[in-house]
């Protein structure tokens, strides 16, 4: 962007990468670069040359001079204001000199470089000033070097004050196209910005819908319910009564911790991962061990999540549908992924519910959606001995 352009740019709105490739390779630029090099080569073809007698150590060092100041002010480079005037100004005392020494050569087409740079690198006022130097210092020298000395001066004039309004155009034209683009961004970005923030308050107000609807409901037949196993208990109701109403105080309770958990990840809180496995094999009512194998590593929130609602649905499972008594988590952390077994063993297997495909319900079958959508798969089967659920979730 021009110097100007980066002034008015609005902050924060990064550069479009293909405005940066459109200035690296702006075609001024290439036309620049073939006139001046067929300046330069003019200077070297023209008498004095540049040498070791005579002017040619004048002209070797003007020509060095003339080739490091346009290096210094190409317009693509990214410099201060300051130091591109300076070196303009350098470059310009170099055009004169040559011209001293080589009044026939096409140093003047020096001058033409520098308003060209002047009015699209810089402001309206420092522009004027430095291209009025260069020019007026060029055309005194042409007055007293030049064959034609009231010709050339004219010529001179009434060529690069049209060049230079022109640019001063084409770069005002380049500085507003540069600032739509990147109000263009800012656009965008306000607008993924709002969308975001769309998306945070309607989870923020399900969220409160499941806290004050499903969550208060829950809550309240925990309460409900372990009312109802006191008095069972106490006017000494079937044993069979009792468990039953224990096994929906269990159910309702879980309901409502998991309610809380989706309440949370609506909210943005951390969501339950592999570090809570330990708790899920505590609250199994049977036994059930935990292996960790490999080395621990952060996965991404909805690996985490997986992980943890597919060992999960397993347990609650094995609650439901077998008989076993014992139960392993293997988490294995593998070179291409993660990979987590849960296998129970014991007299009876998990019995396959509706329709869910290959040995597993419902459940199993919403952790298989979940899992392919990560680029992993599930698999849950019987085994000689029990059942066993697997996970793989790709990811280094």
């Amino acid at each position: 962007m021009t110097d100007a352009a980066r002034r008015h740019t609005v902050p924060g709105v990064r550069t479009p990468p293909h405005i940066e490739l459109r200035e690296r390779f702006h075609p001024l630029s290439v036309f620049g670069f073939v006139a001046l090099s067929f300046i330069v080569l003019a200077s070297i073809t023209t008498d004095p040359h540049p040498g070791l007698s005579g002017d040619g150590p004048l002209v070797a060092l003007g020509l060095v001079v003339l080739v490091i100041g346009i290096a210094m002010t190409l317009p693509p480079r990214q410099v201060s204001d300051r130091v591109r005037i300076a070196w303009l100004v350098i470059t310009g005392a170099a055009m004169v000199g040559l011209t001293i020494l080589q009044p026939q050569s096409a140093h003047v087409g020096i001058a033409y470089y520098i308003i060209i740079v002047a009015a699209i690198r810089l402001d309206t006022v420092p522009g004027i000033i430095v291209s009025a130097v260069v020019v007026v210092a060029e055309c005194i020298t042409l007055g007293f070097v030049a064959d034609a000395p009231a010709g050339a001066i004219v010529g001179i004039i009434a060529s690069i004050v049209p060049w230079f309004l022109v640019m001063r155009l084409v770069g005002q034209l380049h500085e507003g196209r540069e600032q739509a683009e990147a109000l263009v961004e800012e656009l965008r970005e306000s607008r993924a910005a709002a969308a975001e923030s769309a998306a945070l308050a309607e989870r923020g107000r399900v969220a409160r819908d499941m806290h004050d609807v499903l969550a208060h409901s829950l809550s309240a037949l925990a309460l409900q319910l372990e009312g109802t196993r006191l008095l069972a208990r106490d006017r000494g109701s079937d044993p069979d009564v009792v468990e039953a109403v224990e096994r929906a105080h269990r159910l309702a309770g879980e309901g409502l911790a998991e309610a809380r958990d989706a309440i949370a990840a609506l909210r943005g809180e951390a969501l339950p991962g592999p570090e809570r496995l330990e708790n899920l094999a505590d609250a199994f009512t049977g036994d059930a061990h935990v292996t960790v194998c490999g080395t621990p590593r952060e996965l991404e929130s909805e690996a985490r999540l997986a992980i943890y609602r597919t060992a999960q649905e397993a347990l609650t499972n094995v609650l439901r549908h077998s008989a076993a008594e014992r139960v392993e988590l293997r988490l294995s952390y593998e070179d291409e992924g993660v990979r987590l077994v849960v296998q129970d063993f014991g007299p009876g297997a998990p019995v396959t519910v509706g329709s869910g495909g290959e040995g597993g319900g419902y459940g199993l079958t919403g952790m298989r959606e979940r899992a392919e959508l990560l680029g992993g798969r599930l698999s849950a089967a019987p085994t000689t001995d029990g059942f066993r659920v697997e996970l793989w979730l790709p990811g280094r």
